[in-house]
């Protein structure tokens, strides 16, 4: 078989217990085995093996062995001299170029926010507005999803939504499902980046999966908790008490310390201000006509004397100070004043252009340099992470402690999480820099999950500073729409973490993930659906009364739960369904598969290429098949059916145990 190559068409022994991931296919990626002729992307509830890697083999959790750690180094002490001088180097050098990335990925990150800001930032205002949409709580919701998508910050909304409580705008209890829908709304950003990593079929599902798992738990956490919350206001009660129970005084931000390290660069692109967007929200039109890029840096305090008259001597501020003329007292009084002192020093600073247009201008320019930093990250995270180094760091990171404490280990990766968001004050950047560690297969799914947790723990502490800084007598309102954020994140972590069975965010992330790995267009029909379609469907229903709601979406709902017992049943225990049960291929097949989408979405990609010219030919009077001159069709059509093969390529060896039971057949002779 070393004539074709990329082919492997025969089993090889197994690696420490586990096939190979191409083991069995003809084609790199592709579907079909050919020794169980099972899909290779079909999920497959009972087998660990779709989940385990031949990159980084994660089917075994590892436990704390100082062995594994000492290997680590063991390569390292059999290098001479100039091989360990080169060694580290290279590493150095391989280190020095990975922050450096990273620091361009994070700035990145960055400059989109703020482009999605200078795009709908207004928007995401004139929405906050309206108190009489944000008094239903499923339109409350469903606004908190759609502002933080389009301002792609939950620390941006929540301290909207805090500044909004804490001017007697919006009461604490109109405020909770907003800032539930906030929470949805951020994870719209590491699913983006995971997208970067849908090159390869196994790292884009990974990574995808890494991702969707931050989507799912929200998702899972809102449909249970908000219907609570609208039923018996628990959040609201509890935050009450606990506030109550607090001495708390008005304080200051805190320093972002992440903004330390990014605003040298990111403040030469653009600066933002963004009290225009809380003015709008809370009412304020003198700011309807200001433009968000910010202009002036530096402004300084000027105090001037000025003449005013009063009533009589008894009102001068000093008698030193005071004269008559004719019929009028005047005096001498000191005026205080802001004046514009120094312009900023960004790219627009002088800019006579829209704020969307130059939203529109970073946004291109940021996920220009977001993907090509995303992609080199991972180029240089494959070339270090190799051999020893990839299986101590795996074993370091995906470890769990002796029995009985490893159960330890998910509560410690939430405690890390929450610390490092805390330091960068943004859960998208954390969620977003591990997402690619997540594709290559460094850090598992399920330690990804409790890492991403305690993110979402540590970004609540944004609209508790955002808190503190609000006026003494709305300071315990304020506090309390802070808490609630913290509470409810809380409260989905009871739900969906302690016990094992529970963790269904993780299985429902693994499903998503085979999904894009199978059809990779999925993933960007589930960021439409997901953050777009069904945000706006729900909130039109909402709008449309309770009884419509209730109407459309009390059976959609049960649709899905019977659908999702079914499937579980399907798997686990066919025997307890009705025959006709036992599996969905009594439906029309686009009801129950990707397929037929599949297939017109392929067919359409091909027709935007020469590719379907040729196909429209295929029984042209030349004979000259489609694939002669199409090697992207020839190449799809071997993977596909890897039993078909070429006549001009290298024969291949007959004494092979698997191809010599399987028919070769020319590809023009079909």
């Amino acid at each position: 078989m070393n004539g074709v190559a990329g082919t492997k068409p025969y089993h090889l022994p197994a690696v420490g217990g586990v096939a190979h991931s191409d083991h069995g296919y003809l084609c790199p990626g592709s579907t079909v085995n050919l020794v169980e002729n099972m899909d290779k992307f079909e999920i497959d509830t009972h087998s660990a093996v779709a989940w385990a890697f031949a990159r980084l083999d994660n089917s075994n959790v590892p436990q704390w062995r100082g062995k594994k750690l000492r290997n680590l180094f063991c390569f390292f002490s059999e290098l001479g001299a100039k091989g360990k001088v080169k060694f580290i180097l290279s590493s150095m050098m391989k280190m020095l170029l990975l922050f450096s990335f990273l620091y361009m990925f994070v700035c990145s990150l960055d400059v989109l926010s703020a482009a999605f800001q200078l795009a709908g930032g207004k928007v995401a205002g004139d929405i906050f507005k309206d108190n009489a949409i944000l008094s239903n709580p499923v339109a409350g919701l469903v606004v908190g999803i759609l502002v933080t998508v389009l301002v792609q910050s939950s620390s941006t909304s929540t301290s909207i939504i805090v500044s909004m409580v804490s001017s007697g705008l919006l009461g604490v209890r109109s405020a909770i499902p907003i800032i539930m829908g906030s929470n949805i709304g951020t994870s719209v950003t590491n699913t983006i980046v995971a997208l970067m990593q849908a090159g390869d079929r196994n790292e884009f599902k990974r990574a995808f999966a890494g991702a969707t798992v931050h989507d799912c738990f929200n998702w899972l956490s809102v449909l249970v908790l908000l219907p609570i919350e609208v039923a018996s206001g628990f959040l609201y009660r509890l935050t009450k008490v606990v506030v109550g129970s607090f001495k708390i005084q008005t304080g200051k931000d805190a320093p972002n310390l992440l903004g330390i390290i990014t605003d040298p660069f990111t403040d030469h692109i653009i600066q933002l201000d963004k009290s225009v967007i809380t003015a709008i929200a809370i009412g304020d039109e003198s700011f309807r006509n200001k433009s968000l890029v910010k202009i002036w840096c530096i402004k300084r305090t000027v105090q001037l004397q000025d003449n005013i008259t009063v009533d009589s001597l008894e009102k001068c501020t000093a008698l030193e100070s005071c004269w008559q003329d004719k019929n009028s007292t005047w005096t001498l009084v000191n005026r205080t004043y802001e004046e514009n002192f120094e312009k900023c020093n960004h790219l627009f600073v002088n800019s006579t252009m829209s704020d969307l247009v130059v939203g529109l201008i970073l946004l291109a320019g940021s996920l220009v340099v977001l993907c090509t930093c995303l992609v080199l990250i991972v180029k240089l995270l494959n070339a270090m992470l190799r051999g020893q180094v990839a299986k101590a760091i795996k074993n370091v990171i995906n470890t769990d402690f002796p029995y009985p404490f490893g159960w330890l280990a998910g509560y410690l990766a939430m405690m890390v999480g929450a610390g490092i968001t805390f330091v960068v004050q943004s859960s998208s950047v954390f969620t977003s820099a591990i997402t690619p560690l997540i594709g290559i297969g460094v850090i598992s799914i399920e330690r990804a999950y409790p890492l991403t947790l305690g993110s979402n723990i540590g970004t609540t502490t944004t609209a508790v500073l955002a808190a503190l800084a609000s006026p003494g007598d709305m300071l315990p309102s304020a506090f309390q729409i802070a808490l609630s954020h913290f509470f409810f994140n809380i409260a989905g972590i009871i739900l969906w973490y302690p016990l094992p069975i529970t963790r269904f965010p993780i299985r429902m992330a693994k499903t998503l993930g085979e999904q894009t790995a199978k059809y990779r267009w999925f993933a960007v029909l589930y960021l439409i659906i997901c953050f777009l379609l069904l945000p706006s469907l729900i909130f039109g229903l909402s709008m449309a009364g309770w009884q419509v709601l209730i109407g459309v979406g009390a059976p959609f709902v049960g649709i899905l739960v019977f659908i999702g017992i079914v499937n579980v049943l399907q798997t686990r225990r066919p025997g307890y369904l009705p025959k006709k049960l036992q599996s969905w291929d009594f439906l029309p097949i686009w009801m129950h598969s990707l397929k037929p989408m599949d297939r017109v979405i392929t067919n359409a990609a091909l027709c935007c290429t020469d590719h379907c010219v040729c196909a429209d030919k295929t029984e042209s009077q030349e004979g000259v098949s489609c694939s002669e001159k199409s090697p992207q069709l020839k190449m799809k059509a071997a993977c596909d059916s890897p039993p078909i093969t070429y006549s001009e390529e290298p024969s291949v060896d007959a004494s092979s145990p698997i191809l010599n039971r399987l028919p070769m057949l020319d590809i023009t002779q079909l």
